[in-house]
């Protein structure tokens, strides 16, 4: 017999019309909702319930007088409806697993301590998320400055070891820990206490689709990104929104899409420009991510604008500027070693290698993504000016600190790297990089032929 809590699947036809991918890829409900009610019968009262939703919110929807862009309101829908988590830019769902290979409860081992088949004890399973809830419940208090303080220390924490070993083994905790603090939003707290948490929730969301946009999975990143800039916009915060912006500016920048790049991070200096808190640090950094989209379109007079416009503002830091915590990273190891970059998009790499080898140089040697990636832009600017011996030497110490960090990103340039070879593949110093490069990152699938 069928299971009447399960929901109901969306046709086949539906799910594969044109229209109804073309809507689910905008995210636009109130297309979604209207085909959902004329290509599976599903009608407005049955998508709130079936959503989590109030009738008159999906009313609203259909109209076109609300849009929803929450990542928590977001996956209930893909859930109610039972729409595959890539037509909405969302992880694999759970219940896209087949039937036939998940375990049911019953099938599960009852044992709460139990011998593994190499005869090591297993820990207890852990309670179910409802029981989570109860807890949760029976151990509230209130929130303090002390807490949003721990919260802020927990995300420079992330971030550190972000830097240090790739982001997608932190993601799970920190998916957890935005949805902890969303869920704390949905309660009466003071004035000061709920913005905390609202810049707290921001960065989260921020953090998870900087996780996303390293590993390369673009849709993910930006409905991360999304929602961070929703939750920034709830409580004004122009400077963190600029920098949500900048971190979508740059991702269009990998993904080819130049003229989109330039829109955000303009987009990003008018919101910066507009806050009477920005300070020259945020304002240089913002005007560094210009000088890279105008680089990737090949506006050279542009492009040295933009990056004088990014020295000049770093040249008035004060030590009492009252900074964002997330732009500290910029100091001037990084502006140096991006203006190197930049001149290296636009060809210019006579100019470009000796500033990426000084930043390098200054670099701190904790940050693997960080000298990983400015070597391999080292190397290619060298390999750009007939540099191979040096090219291939640079690209062979940046091996080390690549494989200790998990980043499609790095790969990405690694990869690029090696393309840019091919012309030199016979030649003994490009032979022994090869021998390294399988030494070091043979889980590298695809890089080179075996």
């Amino acid at each position: 017999m069928p299971d009447a809590d399960r929901p109901q699947e969306l046709p086949a036809k539906l799910l594969t019309d044109p229209e109804m991918i073309n809507a689910c890829r905008a995210r636009d409900f109130a297309r979604v909702f209207r085909l959902v009610k004329t290509g599976a019968g599903i009608y407005p009262s049955m998508i709130a319930r079936r959503c989590d939703l109030t009738p008159s919110r999906v009313g609203e929807v259909i109209a076109g007088q609300r849009r929803l862009s929450h990542m928590d309101v977001i996956e209930r829908i893909a859930d109610g409806l039972r729409i595959p988590g890539h037509m909405l830019g969302l992880a694999r769902r759970t219940w896209e697993t087949p039937q036939a290979l998940v375990v049911t409860e019953r099938e599960a081992p009852q044992e709460s301590e139990s011998e593994s088949e190499s005869g090591q004890r297993t820990p207890a399973s852990l309670p179910g998320p409802d029981v989570d809830s109860i807890l949760a419940l029976a151990t509230r208090t209130s929130l303090s400055a002390a807490t949003l303080e721990a919260f802020r220390s927990s995300i420079e924490d992330y971030w550190r070891r972000d830097d240090q070993h790739g982001g997608e083994a932190l993601r799970p905790a920190i998916v957890g820990q935005l949805r902890y603090v969303v869920g704390l939003l949905k309660e009466s707290r003071p004035p000061s206490i709920q913005n905390g948490l609202y810049q707290i929730a921001a960065e989260l969301a921020r953090l998870v689709g900087w996780t996303y946009f390293d590993a390369r999975q673009y849709n993910q990143a930006r409905a991360y990104f999304t929602e961070a800039l929703q939750l920034a916009t709830e409580v004004d915060d122009r400077q963190f929104i600029a920098n949500v912006l900048a971190c979508m500016s740059l991702q269009a920048t990998y993904q080819d899409k130049p003229a989109d790049s330039l829109a955000l991070v303009a987009a990003a200096q008018d919101q910066a420009r507009s806050s009477l808190g920005s300070t020259p640090r945020v304002l240089s950094m913002l005007s560094m991510r210009e000088a890279f989209a105008h680089a990737t379109l090949g506006n050279r007079d542009s492009t040295h604008r933009a990056i004088g416009e990014a020295h000049h503002q770093f040249g008035q830091i004060q030590t009492s500027d009252l900074d964002p915590s997330w732009v500290t990273y910029f100091n001037e190891p990084k502006l140096i070693a991006d203006t190197g970059i930049a001149h290296g998009r636009l060809g210019e790499a006579e100019t470009a290698e000796p500033l990426i080898a000084d930043a390098l140089r200054r670099e701190d040697r904790t940050n693997q993504r960080g000298r990983a990636f400015h070597a391999f832009w080292l190397a290619r600017t060298q390999l750009d000016q007939g540099k191979l011996d040096q090219a291939c030497r640079t690209a062979t110490q940046a091996l080390e600190p690549a494989s200790a960090v998990a980043s499609e990103r790095v790969s990405g340039h690694l990869r690029e790297f090696y393309d840019q070879l091919a012309p030199h593949r016979q030649e003994p110093v490009a032979l022994a990089f090869e021998a390294r490069l399988r030494e070091f990152l043979p889980p590298v699938s695809g890089l080179i032929r075996p």
